[in-house]
């Protein structure tokens, strides 16, 4: 299948010339992809995407259709928004059998009818480095795939959609809540909900307590914007540390975790990185702050999770976002997890998201908790 794939998306560079415009159709190729939960079709797709400075590319994703007939009206979307597996091609979800696993209340989304796109990220699977937090990149990725899985002929799908995003992915959401409605204005957006997500970048790469965790984050972020920006790795740490950088940013997160060599680099790598404050290169200070969540109104209902043992992202730094998503006018639905950890934060708060969905596509009036905070 990655054969055949790679055929498919060395055909599409080939002849599609110029960028086509946002707004056309741009499903390249739909293959059958096995592992769905019983009863439901799964298919690997390639789709038109654009990259962050508007140049054309391809991306890839899974596209995954209930099992029940459609309603007359069609199937709505949920696009699903995956959080960190790496930067490498390696580590696309659509090419791992952990992919259907990894999709918080997979089961349940498609009992309620609903088709799931998947997008894997530009990247990822596809031509071209992955740009990790990178917001109009992730957010361009998100709302193509809606696009591409309207086209999948199986699917009969709707013209109507939601996003929902962990971690890496909920930083996905959040950028495709602010560009959906200039990026993809024919399509009918109801709401978004993220799940732990890393919205002050400055803030979740640098004041991480965890060293372990703020040298990974380091790793992917410097591999990936040296590549994406062409930003020296130099500015972060001497040429010993880019090269363990680029080492270690080959490898994927895991349900069974890292090799032991990769856990003896990082613990490298953070000796390393030890006093390194990113904040003081101003390049870096203003990518980071370019790639930040800026909280604002949106136009459509928010829901955001948070686990109060998050180890990865701060539970302050998300809940002075909220705050501030208050202040300026957004309604927000806010789910604070007591004891609820970074890794599980979106499957414990899956039976909320998901009535939540159905409120959101059932036209009902929007919770709202911001006079609570």
């Amino acid at each position: 299948m990655r054969i055949l794939l790679a055929v498919v998306l060395a055909l599409s560079i080939t002849t599609s010339g110029a960028a086509e415009p946002a707004s056309v159709p741009s499903l390249v190729a739909a293959v059958p992809f096995a592992g769905a939960p019983e009863g439901a079709q799964a298919y690997r797709v390639v789709y038109h995407s654009t990259d962050t400075g508007g140049a054309a590319i391809d991306v890839t994703g899974v596209v995954i259709i209930p099992a029940a007939a459609p309603p007359a009206t069609g199937r709505d979307i949920v696009a699903w928004a995956h959080g960190t597996s790496g930067i490498a091609d390696d580590c696309a979800p659509s090419t791992n059998k952990w992919l259907f696993g990894s999709i918080a209340g997979l089961s349940s989304l498609l009992r309620h009818g609903y088709v799931v796109a998947a997008t894997d990220y530009q990247g990822l699977g596809g031509p071209g480095p992955h740009p990790y937090l990178v917001g109009p990149s992730a957010a361009h990725s998100v709302l193509d795939i809606v696009r591409a899985a309207k086209e999948v002929p199986q699917a009969s799908a709707s013209n109507r959609f939601v996003v929902w995003g962990e971690s890496q992915g909920g930083h996905a959401t959040l950028w495709t809540s602010q560009l959906a409605a200039s990026y993809a204005p024919e399509l009918q957006f109801m709401g978004a909900a993220a799940a732990a997500p890393p919205v002050d970048l400055a803030a979740n790469l640098t004041g991480n307590a965890n060293a372990a965790v703020r040298a990974l984050s380091t790793a992917y972020a410097g591999a990936s914007w040296s590549e994406v920006y062409n930003v020296p790795l130099s500015t972060i740490t001497g040429s010993i540390g880019q090269d363990l950088i680029r080492r270690i940013a080959k490898n994927c997160v895991t349900l069974d975790g890292f090799k032991m060599r990769t856990k003896i680099g990082l613990v490298r790598l953070t000796r390393q990185l030890r006093g390194v404050d990113l904040n003081a290169s101003p390049r870096w200070a203003e990518l980071m702050q370019a790639n930040s969540v800026v909280p604002r109104k949106v136009g459509v209902p928010v829901l955001i999770a948070q686990g109060s043992a998050d180890l990865i992202v701060s539970p302050a730094v998300t809940r002075s976002f909220v705050t501030a998503l208050c202040r300026a006018g957004q309604p927000v639905r806010f789910l604070e997890v007591t004891g609820g950890d970074h890794v599980t934060i979106a499957k414990r708060t899956a039976d909320t998201t998901i009535d939540w969905f159905g409120d959101r596509f059932a036209g009902r009036a929007a919770p709202d908790d911001c006079s609570r905070l």
